[in-house]
């Protein structure tokens, strides 16, 4: 039997995104298959339920979360496979994101069942578009380790990536992980994304010590997305990490890829000494060889 037979033999498991706090960021598409489907799996019952009300639907609801995501996915596997359709949601954003979905959408897969994406709010993408950082390339982690020693040998495996960096944090985890952030990759500028589209949204700029200090002065409450600002010259770090000299990087400095700005903070960040102080050394060094031009 084809792949087009068995699914036109079985039914659609549809991954819906939901809201992140805002309830009027649903889609129309969104509530028609909520509407539609035989049974709607969701990571907490209650809080779907909440979400199903406002909007006045009722449908079967099975609760689908990561303490019995292996257990309950053969239950909806089976479902589908007898033609019913079902609806997999999470609390707030698109189901499978770090979120529980992914072993029921690999297994329907592996079984040719149908799965359909019904696209909704995303907190990584939500939170890049606003932040300030580069958008144009990132790397989004998840939640990070949480044990201090495997943090930081992550961390350390992305010192060098050129784009932004994205991980989701718990409120009670927040200023430790930050902290190892600092220690592993250095003082580079960061967002907090905080309660994304709740009444209390905000975002949290600065580098990363002015970002734990604003934190100690106000506390920690909310859910959190970290976005790291990415390397921001690592072919500087990688051909000038044998040859430290500071006056030979300073000559070719102007053959370098990437804005001034950037290669300076780079520079800095190589040899341990200030942007500003970096900046009046190139001046220093520029206005030199143009005398002896």
């Amino acid at each position: 039997m084809t792949e087009e037979q068995t699914q036109a033999q079985t039914g659609t498991l549809y991954l819906v995104g939901t809201p992140l706090g805002n309830l009027e960021d649903i889609t129309q598409r969104a509530l028609r298959t909520l509407r539609e489907v035989d049974l709607i799996a969701a990571e907490d019952t209650r809080h779907t339920l909440k979400l199903l009300n406002y909007f006045e639907i009722k449908r079967p609801l099975l609760s689908y979360h990561q303490h019995n995501e292996r257990e309950r996915a053969d239950g909806i596997i089976s479902r589908l496979r007898t033609g019913a359709n079902v609806a997999l949601v999470s609390d707030a954003g698109m189901p499978g994101i770090s979120d529980p979905g992914q072993w029921l959408v690999a297994e329907a897969v592996r079984q040719g069942i149908r799965v359909v994406p019904v696209p909704g709010p995303s907190a990584v993408v939500t939170a890049l578009a606003a932040s300030g950082l580069d958008s144009s390339s990132f790397r989004f982690g998840g939640f990070l380790p949480r044990r201090k020693t495997e943090q930081l040998q992550q961390l350390e495996r992305l010192k060098e990536f050129p784009g932004t960096l994205i991980w989701y944090e718990a409120p009670h985890r927040l200023v430790q992980t930050l902290k190892n952030i600092q220690a592993a990759l250095g003082d580079r500028s960061i967002v907090l994304a905080r309660e994304l589209t709740k009444v209390h949204e905000q975002f949290i700029r600065g580098s990363i010590s002015e970002v734990l200090a604003e934190l100690e002065r106000n506390g920690v409450k909310g859910e959190f997305t970290i976005l790291v600002e990415g390397c921001l010259a690592p072919e500087i770090i990688r051909q000038d990490s044998t040859n430290p000299d500071l006056e030979e990087i300073l000559n070719n400095l102007d053959n370098r890829n990437g804005s001034l700005r950037e290669n300076l903070k780079a520079i800095a960040r190589q040899t341990g000494r200030g942007t500003r102080e970096i900046y009046q050394l190139y001046l220093q060094k520029k206005g030199k060889n143009k005398e002896e031009a």
